[in-house]
Formats: C-alpha cells, sequence, structure tokens
C-alpha cells in the first residue's frame, strides 16, 4: 500500500553515507537518485525511503511523532542495522530486544534526529 516515505535532511550528502551503510543488512541499495533527494528500496518492488532536501526551502526538522519502520528477517539483522546505525553516527532510542507481544525492535535517530526502527514480528 505504501509506495514510499520520504524525510526531510540538512546535508544531503551525509545522510546518503549514513543510509548507505545502515540500510545494507537489510539488503536496501540506492534506487532513484536526484539533486535534492535520494531513495532506497529492498529486493523487489516494495516500498521505498526517501531523503530529501525541504522544497520549501526552510531548515529541515523533525516530526514529532513520525518514525519510519524497517522490517527485518532475524534478529541479527536487527542487531546489525542498530550497530551500523551508530558506528554512522546515529544515536540510541532503545537497544535490540523483545518488545512483548511477539515484537522484536531496535531503535534509532539518523543525523538529523529522524526516528527509525528495526523490527520483526513472531
Amino acid at each position: 500500500m505504501i509506495g514510499y516515505t520520504t524525510i526531510g535532511v540538512a546535508d544531503l550528502e551525509r545522510a546518503r553515507a549514513f543510509y548507505d551503510a545502515v540500510l545494507v543488512p537489510l539488503g536496501g541499495r540506492r534506487t532513484l537518485t536526484y539533486e535534492r533527494s535520494q531513495y532506497y528500496g529492498g529486493p523487489g518492488r516494495g516500498a521505498m525511503l526517501g531523503l530529501t532536501l525541504p522544497f520549501d526551502g526552510a531548515p529541515q526538522s523533525v516530526g514529532n511523532g513520525v518514525m519510519v519502520a524497517f522490517a527485518a528477517e532475524t534478529p541479527e539483522v536487527i542487531h546489525a542495522v542498530h550497530a551500523a546505525a551508530l558506528a554512522a553516527g546515529g544515536t540510541c532510542e532503545g537497544p535490540p530486544g523483545d518488545r512483548g507481544g511477539n515484537f522484536y525492535g531496535a531503535y534509532f535517530r539518523d543525523l538529523d534526529g529522524n526516528k527509525l526502527c528495526v523490527y520483526r514480528l513472531g
């Protein structure tokens, strides 16, 4: 149902480097590249994540309550994504672990303060 989600970034090259590292364990790769934005997708034709410099020219800001979540196949992938995010300069918002109700996940913020989650159900 979701085609793509975009998040605002302040420095597109810095954001590309961060997400290039973070999305590898999920099979993520660059799909569409534009002057003011970068899109990532996984295997197949599923939803994409877009990084964009705000089109209105105003500074990037973090949406209160906005979070993008990446589905992972295994807890090991969740640990790898979380570790890659921290190694690339992100900050921990909740280490990998069982959150109850068959939900295993980890939370982190990117270099611009956007909140992300990597999780699996079951």
